[in-house]
């Protein structure tokens, strides 16, 4: 990672963090700085990050649960993607999972304390029959649950987006992933502009936004630091910040760019660019941030505990400890979870959902 004379552009990262706590909007310069920093930088960049995330957060930690709901089958060529058409990666094919199937996920995510349930499926969209499917367990997990609900089913119709709306589903995921000027370089089968789309309809269908970006696949400085800024310009509610898991059969397969330093510099660019929006640390975090993981919830307030969609994480006991390690507390979800909860003497801790859960850099996407 190449090195700028920081103190050039921004006068002391305390003095920029304030500046975005008094109203500042991080600009593309300030942006490249944070990249460009040095890494006998990276404890004030990082102190500087946890001034902004602990005024809009304290010291609280939303964790998620993805399901893998359907895997594989996709035509879509995301080349970051075990599931995508090129890919030869060995992975587990299945369509849609039925009712029960999801029900247990939704169950590990309770017992697991996820405050939010993730409901994956591969492919470019979903037909109308599986968003009525998805919509009927739905309103199962809310009843007997009380998760918080975000679903990620690829690009979404208006109606479809209103179905999953009206049966409770609380926000959808469907990240950006990479800048404008550079998806093309890792997907061809469908625009920049679609996504885009996609979560207009989810907008206009009053759900919240979850859309994030993968770090690590070619991209250069300027284009994490333009989607970020794009992220904020829509202010999206909850960003999951991936770090590529470069899977063997994947056309990014062997792509090893990133080192800890870097995935927290990241992580810090995100917070400064949105700081008051739920910033997740997501895929791949585990072989990226290696020994560092604990530091990543300085900036970030939010993580996926367990497995993703087909690679597996850490075993969500080592989540906990390393929450507790820090001192942070865990946010349990709405209300009605809470009530669940305090219904219970003791909680067991999950493992994981047994049918493996992302592509190896992809989020709840």
């Amino acid at each position: 990672m190449s090195t700028v004379d920081v103190p050039a552009r921004v006068a002391s990262w305390t003095e920029l963090a304030q500046r975005i706590l008094d109203g500042h909007k991080l600009t593309r310069e300030e942006g490249l700085a944070v990249l460009d920093s040095s890494d006998a930088e990276l404890l004030q960049l990082l102190d500087a990050a946890w001034q902004i995330r602990e005024r809009y957060f304290a010291n609280k930690v939303h964790l998620y649960f993805l399901k893998n709901a359907k895997s594989g089958l996709c035509p879509e060529d995301c080349g970051y993607c075990s599931q995508n058409v090129k890919s030869t990666a060995d992975i587990e094919k299945y369509s849609l999972l039925n009712e029960q199937q999801i029900l247990a996920g939704a169950k590990q995510a309770y017992d697991a304390q996820a405050r939010t349930y993730c409901i994956v499926t591969s492919g470019r969209g979903p037909t109308n029959s599986e968003v009525d499917r998805v919509a009927d367990v739905v309103r199962t997990i809310k009843a007997d649950y009380g998760l918080h609900i975000c679903c990620c089913l690829g690009l979404l119709k208006p109606e479809q987006a209103e179905t999953l709306a009206a049966a409770g589903v609380d926000r959808i995921n469907h990240n950006l992933n990479t800048s404008r000027r550079y998806y093309d370089e890792i997907c061809t089968t469908h625009t920049y502009e679609d996504r885009l789309d996609t979560l207009k309809v989810v907008r206009n269908a009053g759900m919240e936004l979850c859309c994030g970006v993968i770090t690590g696949m070619g991209e250069d400085h300027g284009d994490l630091v333009d989607v970020a800024l794009e992220l904020a310009g829509m202010k999206v509610e909850s960003i999951p910040v991936n770090f590529l898991n470069p899977i063997d059969g994947t056309q990014l397969e062997g792509k090893r760019d990133l080192d800890p330093r870097f995935c927290l510099k990241a992580l810090c660019l995100f917070r400064f660019a949105n700081p008051d929006t739920e910033i997740r640390v997501a895929g791949g975090r585990e072989v990226n941030l290696r020994s560092m993981q604990a530091m990543s919830l300085y900036p970030a307030n939010s993580l996926f505990v367990s497995d993703y969609l087909t690679t597996k994480g850490q075993a969500a006991s080592a989540d906990f400890q390393m929450i507790e390690d820090l001192g942070f507390e865990i946010v349990t979800g709405d209300s009605r979870t809470r009530e669940l909860f305090a219904a219970h003497q003791s909680l067991p801790l999950a493992g994981g959902c047994s049918s493996g859960s992302s592509c190896g850099g992809g989020s709840c996407g």
